[in-house]
């Protein structure tokens, strides 16, 4: 007798990139600390949004825990100077990594952050369930918080979170910041609103530590972009053409957006650096039938009766919510203009991840990491606020 896998009281099947056994430091001998730049610890750090979107406003990220081995490895790739670590952060003393930062010179963490795995939360998994063990990993982030007692702390999560076992989840997040001294804000915000071509729900909480000279509450920014989205057409129209599985490793057009000039290192925001070369850039290897399938969907509908969400994009609007797809994820979304699904670059332009960030790991497990981070883009207007609250801070006790 075949089981019902979408059954709740059937355990979610692990992926084998994730490391539950031992844990392994990533970047150890290179350390490496700009003192001009604040101090974050990246929890729950997936592949970095959270890490590169508060470098745009004046962080650094010191250190980064996860344990899915890919992502992990793509974390520490593009942040050379800093330490990752690989592992499951209940097995993990926030009293040793204090220590090891310590030891590096880092005596004062700002910020924590943490993308607490939102599997459990999410409407998209047809598996959800109040009691998934996921749901309470956020009390791992509360023991580092209570250690490190930074001046903010940032924790993230999809829109389900909200509704979860009747809003019970994010009453007692609120409730566990509050009490370690934070006064807490919680909104649920729109990527697209903050230029993402993407629209992508997220419920952010975000403490101030109270009596410390930082401002009384945070208050969240208002997006500009919230009545004029950013498309996927000026998202990706000037990444090369491609047929399939071919790769192409250098540009042939010229950005033609503000958007596509940002993710080249061309933009407003000055220290998102210029890619040395297009990378990431491969469609997938797609039978005939896949892609005539795609040539046949009309932009902006599915490409399979059973599988709604899997749509062929349309050009002249922003992308539906990018999902990571399980742990062996088929391609999510067509291409507007080509018979073929998105590759990783394009993914990550939906994302907002700037063309010189570098993903490892395969075209499967890098959809798991693009599907799963957190907006770059989104967190760099969240987190500006905080660089600047901390600054006067600072400087008003010179």
């Amino acid at each position: 007798m075949v089981s019902n896998i979408w059954n709740k009281d059937i355990p979610v099947e692990k992926s084998s990139y994730l490391c539950d056994d031992e844990i392994t430091y990533f970047n150890l001998d290179k350390f490496k600390h700009d003192e001009s730049k604040l101090t974050m610890i990246d929890l729950f750090c997936g592949a970095g949004g959270f890490a590169v979107g508060c470098s745009w406003a004046g962080f650094e990220s010191v250190l980064g825990i996860d344990y899915f081995e890919p992502a992990m490895r793509t974390w520490s790739y593009n942040h050379p100077n800093a330490i990752g670590c690989l592992g499951d952060i209940t097995k993990i003393e926030p009293q040793k990594i204090k220590e090891l930062l310590q030891s590096k010179g880092i005596n004062k963490v700002h910020l924590i952050t943490g993308g607490v795995p939102c599997q459990g939360f999410s409407i998209a998994n047809r598996k959800h369930n109040d009691n998934d063990e996921r749901n309470f990993l956020f009390l791992e982030y509360m023991k580092f918080v209570k250690e490190f007692d930074p001046d903010y702390i940032i924790l993230e999560n999809v829109s389900g979170m909200r509704s979860t076992a009747g809003g019970q989840f994010e009453k007692d997040i609120k409730e566990f910041m509050n009490s370690l001294g934070y006064t807490t804000t919680v909104d649920l915000l729109n990527a697209a609103d903050f230029g993402v071509p993407q629209i992508r729900q997220r419920l952010i909480f975000v403490g101030v530590k109270q009596a410390r000279g930082l401002a009384s509450e945070y208050i969240f920014p208002v997006g500009k972009f919230k009545n004029n989205y950013r498309t996927v057409h000026e998202a990706i129209s000037d990444l090369p053409e491609l047929g399939n599985n071919e790769e192409i490793c250098k540009y042939s057009k010229t950005a033609k957006s503000e958007y596509q000039k940002l993710m080249k290192g061309k933009g407003e925001i000055e220290s998102i650096i210029p890619p040395k070369k297009l990378s990431n850039h491969i469609s997938p290897n797609h039978p005939q039938e896949t892609i005539n399938k795609i040539a046949s969907t009309e932009p902006g509908k599915p490409m399979y009766p059973k599988f709604k969400q899997r749509i062929r994009l349309r050009e002249n609007a922003p992308s539906p919510t990018q999902l990571a797809g399980g742990i062996r994820p088929q391609f999510q979304f067509g291409h507007p203009t080509q018979p073929r699904g998105l590759t990783i670059r394009e993914r990550a332009r939906i994302q907002s991840f700037p063309d010189s960030y570098v993903f490892l790991g395969g075209i499967v497990q890098e959809r798991v990491q693009t599907g799963n981070a957190v907006p770059p883009l989104l967190i760099y207007n969240v987190t500006l606020p905080i660089a600047e609250d901390i600054r006067r801070k600072e400087k008003k006790n010179v």
